[in-house]
């Protein structure tokens, strides 16, 4: 998995993009990519586990965790001991666990 780093000096954890996510990036619209670099990726920095909009995922999908956007789900996964948010895809609801 290759990823792309956007390092904030002062957070906890640090956000890297996968190269799926890079290309899945490109078709969303901008506004709601504005609305995940200014307020998701802050919180994701600060506490990726607990929040109102996220949930650890189960059976198939174990060890993931997905932020909930309006009807869109961001999916990531926690390297702790790196203390790195791996952003892995981000999808439509109706789609987000086919």
């Amino acid at each position: 998995m290759t990823l792309k780093m956007a390092i904030t000096p002062l957070s906890k954890y640090q956000i890297a993009e996968t190269k799926t996510f890079e290309k899945i990036k490109k078709k969303i619209d901008k506004k709601l990519y504005s609305k995940i670099e200014n307020f998701v990726y802050p919180q994701l920095r600060e506490n990726p586990f607990y929040g109102a909009n996220i949930k650890k995922l189960k059976d198939n999908l174990e060890g993931y965790y997905r932020y909930r956007i309006g009807n869109y789900r961001l999916f990531y996964l926690v390297e702790g001991d790196k203390l790195i948010v791996a952003v892995v895809d981000f999808r439509h609801r109706q789609k987000a666990y086919d």
